[in-house]
């Protein structure tokens, strides 16, 4: 059984409410669920106490068991100082206008034809 701390869904329409809880990776995101962990409302100021709330007793607990943290929850845990930020990896090219893109891969195909013609050239010198 694999095991998840993850976030429950909890809220009603426009007011999100999060449950943090560890559950069996196959179990829907707001069904069942082994034990709640903590708390997260994010309609709260950040300064205030009780928008995250963590037992990390049980946490410490789970992850030596070895519970694996969703993204979201992992950065939740690097903030109380339990584990390490999660790595952000680089954005797709997706998101870039298609105009750029295109004058990236214009100024991209110059430079590779240049590349193999030095190296080319460099093994005759020799």
């Amino acid at each position: 059984m694999s095991l998840k701390i993850r976030l429950a869904h909890a809220g009603a329409k426009k007011r999100p409410f999060f449950k943090i809880v560890l559950a069996d990776s196959r179990s829907p995101r707001d069904g069942r669920f082994i034990e709640r962990l903590g708390s997260y409302d994010p309609m709260l100021p950040q300064d205030n106490a009780n928008r995250l709330v963590l037992k990390t007793e049980r946490i410490k607990y789970w992850l030596s068991v070895g519970a694996l943290p969703t993204d979201r929850v992992q950065r939740f845990l690097a903030k109380a100082g339990m584990m390490p930020e999660p790595v952000r990896h680089p954005q797709t090219k997706k998101p870039i206008p298609r105009a750029e893109r295109k004058k990236a891969a214009a100024e991209a195909k110059p430079a590779e034809g240049a590349a193999p013609a030095a190296a080319d050239a460099a093994p005759a010198s020799a």
